[in-house]
């Protein structure tokens, strides 16, 4: 069975790119029917932040990405690293270390000084002495000294590390016996089962330590998929500056969760020329062998593509749930049926939408100054005064449409002269959907309400 996992730390949100792992994670373990696992990597008391979990899982929860089993928490699983700890040390596998940090900080300097890399020099990997007074060791293991180390990458083929250049007997527990990174990930992935790995790229120089550990620790290896980075338009490591990195501001911004996880998938990943991908469609043909070598680019104008897509497509009910988060009730309002369709073919983000939406349904308390000086004139304030006169029932847009061309035929008049001047009346502004089903939303009634309004002015 095909084990899949996502293991953040909660030590702020959770970053697209994180989701982006998580969704690669979950296809693959869905599309196979095996289990997609999430565990919170929190060890570090100092920085760990109970919000930034629950930031972590109400992501999850806004994305539909449900997981097998309940969360686990490293936090409360150091009694089984000590444990593993203790079995290495039995086994010979690993050994106390006493070197002080002022010793250890002296050695950087001297390795430093001389240009080479800075590493432990392994002085009490064989130590038989007597163990100096006053220090607290911490747990090293034995790595090997010399030889490679080869990784067989779901994505980047073979890749060889050469012992000398990247390990050195690397710390696994810290003297006050908490747990390190590379260990505890290790002894969770072997013991949940995981099988395969589906991390970033930034991870890859951590896997030559965890391959050593799971040697040691007699454990069978995943397999590893180390995906490339998500950059910005100008090539730099996606950051705040390019958009937002917060899984949640996309939630805020008026973000579709369609939408989101549709452009994720396709940063490093791509089935022919298709663009669209429903869940459906990724997990019928994702493949995490087919992700991209090479780094991916974020573009932000993808992202309102796809949003709108998804914006106009959606069911009816499902859309008009999304909008009450923006203050908005459709089917509250009169005609809220009419009055979402017609704004979502021209709304790239909820936001807009809902912003469209306040405009048309409350009166306006002002009127945008230059369409205003444009189109509202002694000559248009007479065509809107008459067209007023003609609204004695509410219609559909369709038969507002008919009412309004009789009415220019009757007056010698085009569309031109009327409409830009009624969408101001009512609006406020000289843009939005079909004035005609701007008409059919508010109803005779309030438009002949708006149109003395102007009229006063």
């Amino acid at each position: 069975m095909i084990v899949t996992r996502f293991a953040p730390s909660p030590t702020g949100y959770l970053h697209i790119g994180g989701l982006r792992t998580a969704l690669y994670s979950y296809l693959y373990a869905r599309k196979n029917g095996g289990k997609f696992l999430l565990r919170i990597e929190d060890t570090d008391l100092k920085r760990n932040s109970q919000e930034a979990t629950i930031a972590i899982k109400e992501a999850f929860d806004w994305c539909n990405l449900d997981h097998d089993g309940e969360v686990t928490y490293q936090s409360k699983r150091f009694d089984v690293y000590k444990a593993f700890v203790q079995k290495l040390l039995d086994s010979g596998h690993a050994y106390k270390c006493y070197m002080s940090k002022s010793e250890l900080d002296e050695l950087r300097a001297q390795q430093e000084a001389r240009k080479e890399r800075p590493k432990y020099d392994n002085r009490y990997r064989d130590f038989t002495g007597t163990p100096p007074e006053g220090i607290d060791p911490v747990i090293r293991i034995k790595a090997p000294l010399d030889g490679e180390i080869l990784i067989d990458d779901g994505i980047k083929g073979e890749v060889k590390f050469r012992v000398e250049d990247i390990l050195d007997d690397f710390i696994i527990a810290r003297s006050d016996g908490t747990p390190t990174y590379n260990f505890t990930v290790v002894v969770d992935d072997a013991l949940m089962g995981v099988t395969h790995v589906i991390r970033g790229d930034d991870h890859l120089s951590n896997t030559p330590k965890q391959i050593v550990l799971y040697d040691a620790l007699g454990f069978e290896k995943p397999k590893f998929f180390h995906v490339a980075m998500i950059n910005g338009e100008d090539g730099k490591k996606l950051s705040k500056r390019h958009g937002a990195t917060d899984v949640m501001e996309y939630k805020r911004m008026g973000y579709l969760p369609e939408a989101l996880l549709n452009f994720l998938v396709r940063l490093g990943w791509s089935h022919g020329d298709d663009e669209i991908f429903s869940m459906e469609d990724m997990l019928k043909y994702f493949d995490p062998h087919d992700i991209n070598k090479s780094s991916s680019t974020y573009n932000a104008q993808k992202l309102d593509w796809l949003n709108a897509h998804y914006i106009k497509t959606l069911p009816y009910d499902r859309l008009a749930k999304e909008m009450m988060e923006f203050g908005i009730d459709f089917k509250s309002i009169p005609k809220g049926e009419v009055l979402l369709n017609s704004l979502r073919e021209r709304s790239k983000t909820l936001v807009e939408m809902s912003d469209s939406a306040r405009v048309i349904i409350n009166t306006p308390k002002v009127y945008d100054e230059k369409a205003y000086a444009k189109f509202i004139n002694e000559t248009s304030l007479k065509i809107l005064a008459k067209f007023g006169e003609i609204l004695n029932e509410n219609l559909d847009a369709k038969g507002y449409e008919e009412l309004t061309n009789k009415f220019l035929e009757a007056n010698g008049i085009k569309l031109k002269d009327l409409a830009q001047a009624l969408r101001v009346s009512l609006t406020g502004s000289s843009v939005s959907p079909s004035i005609f089903e701007v008409l059919e939303v508010l109803g005779s009634d309030e438009v002949k309400n708006r149109i003395k309004n102007i009229i006063k002015e």
